[in-house]
């Protein structure tokens, strides 16, 4: 039966049922839900892309398989890898900072994309506005080897064999701005030495020469070295770290070798396009720090070489703290250097 009340008076009494939670309110609130927008989804509710900026099969992206694997469990959705390989890692690291800032497109970024690339090459994206950090991740130190048969038989022998043979010398790289490139001309300052540099179009291929004594030295990462220690196949004079590797506690740091300071340390780390959100941030850190407590995931790290950073250094804040100071140190010494490249 058609209402008798006057039009004011139904309005009042249907304002005064919805204030009062009546069936109208609940009408409302149930329409608000099922119109309520996409945005508005708890993150994440898709896929999430890692860009490793290398060719699979390298130690960056063993890394981000071993550890994306466990940030699944955490954050309940799928981890694909994508590797964008190209310019010293500066092409990967370029389409993470092109894409959307949602925490759907993770890069993972290293010492010598966020730190020693900028110094050296003209790119279309700053490493320091145009990303927000996660946590900083591993670090790989690198070792100083040669081949064996150099005469020197520990890193002072070497020094005072550089200095004798400084017009024949060499010593392997990887290309200009590479880590043995990087971490040779630190050893000239500190040692006063000097050497040719050789480049090689990868880490593989620069061992395989050292073992073949067609090239004195290098300083290349631990998870290269280590097995070619092993084997006997090259000499191994120190680690570039502070401390001793856990992988082989029998190899000496620089500073106990005699070279205080020689410190080049590998290290790698998260990175989200700038204006991600906070939460988004949060979230994605804190399944990095629950995969890097994992017992097997720190097993499977340790088995290639690398070294876990302390839980307090896995924050963002750290993470940004840790690349301006790489920066402060190393900046300073390409620039004097006169190191210049082009992607």
């Amino acid at each position: 039966m058609p209402s008798t009340l006057p039009a004011s008076a139904w309005d009042d009494r249907q304002r005064k049922r919805f204030r009062a939670g009546g069936p109208l309110a609940l009408a409302f609130a149930a329409a608000l839900t099922t119109y309520c927008p996409a945005s508005a989804q708890v993150y994440p509710s898709r896929p999430i892309t890692i860009v490793v900026p290398f060719p699979a099969g390298g130690s960056f992206d063993t890394v981000v398989r071993i550890v994306g694997d466990r940030m699944k469990a955490t954050l309940g959705k799928p981890i694909i890898v994508e590797n964008v390989g190209g310019a010293g890692g500066s092409i990967g690291v370029g389409k993470v900072a092109r894409a959307p800032p949602d925490g759907y497109t993770v890069g993972l970024g290293y010492w010598g994309t966020h730190v020693i690339n900028p110094a050296i090459y003209t790119l279309p994206y700053d490493p320091l506005k145009d990303f927000e950090p996660i946590a900083a991740m591993v670090t790989n130190p690198g070792m100083i080897v040669s081949k064996n048969a150099l005469p020197a038989e520990n890193l002072r022998e070497l020094i005072a064999w550089l200095k004798i043979n400084s017009d024949k010398a060499t010593l392997a790289t990887v290309g200009i701005g590479s880590p043995p490139h990087i971490a040779g001309l630190l050893f000239q300052k500190i040692t006063n030495t000097r050497f040719q540099f050789v480049p090689y179009r990868g880490g593989a291929l620069a061992m395989q020469d050292i073992i073949a004594g067609q090239v004195d030295l290098s300083i290349l990462q631990a998870a290269v070295v280590l097995p070619q220690v092993g084997a006997g196949r090259i000499r191994v004079y120190a680690v570039t770290a502070k401390t001793r590797l856990s992988s082989a506690l029998d190899i000496p740091t620089v500073d106990e070798a005699g070279v205080p300071g020689l410190y080049v340390d590998i290290w790698s780390g998260l990175w989200v396009p700038r204006m991600t959100p906070k939460d988004v941030i949060a979230k994605l850190n804190g399944a990095v720090v629950e995969a890097l407590a994992d017992t097997r995931v720190r097993q499977r790290l340790a088995e290639i070489g690398q070294e876990i950073f302390p839980r307090e250094q896995q924050t963002p804040e750290a993470l940004a703290a840790l690349q301006k100071a790489e920066i402060e140190k190393w900046w300073p010494i390409i620039k004097a250097s006169n190191v210049k490249a082009e992607p």
